[in-house]
């Protein structure tokens, strides 16, 4: 599976009210990630994904294209250590 790494990241456009929460966990559950997303007060989203660091990309691909309904203008990332703490990938924290 190659080596595991964690994703954090936050989405700038229009990110909430579209979906892009439920998006992001299910594509996340399709890659098999674990992790979290929530809205932030000033509009983007954030997410910390953990997994297999090809897949993490993967998804980061998919991140940045968002769902259908919303506009993603922009996704600042931070690669980190695996810390293995999830269980699951769900909304808010």
């Amino acid at each position: 599976m190659g080596e595991y790494a964690r994703l954090h990241g936050w989405v700038s456009g229009i990110v909430q009210g579209v979906g892009f929460r439920y998006f992001t966990q299910r594509k996340a559950d399709r890659f098999g990630l674990t992790g979290w997303v929530r809205n932030l007060p000033d509009d983007r989203v954030e997410f910390v994904a953990e997994g297999p660091k090809g897949v993490l990309q993967d998804f980061l691909k998919e991140i940045n294209t968002g769902p259908s309904a919303g506009k993603v203008d922009k996704v600042e990332v931070i690669w980190d250590n695996y810390k293995g703490e999830f269980t699951e990938f769900r909304i808010g924290l």
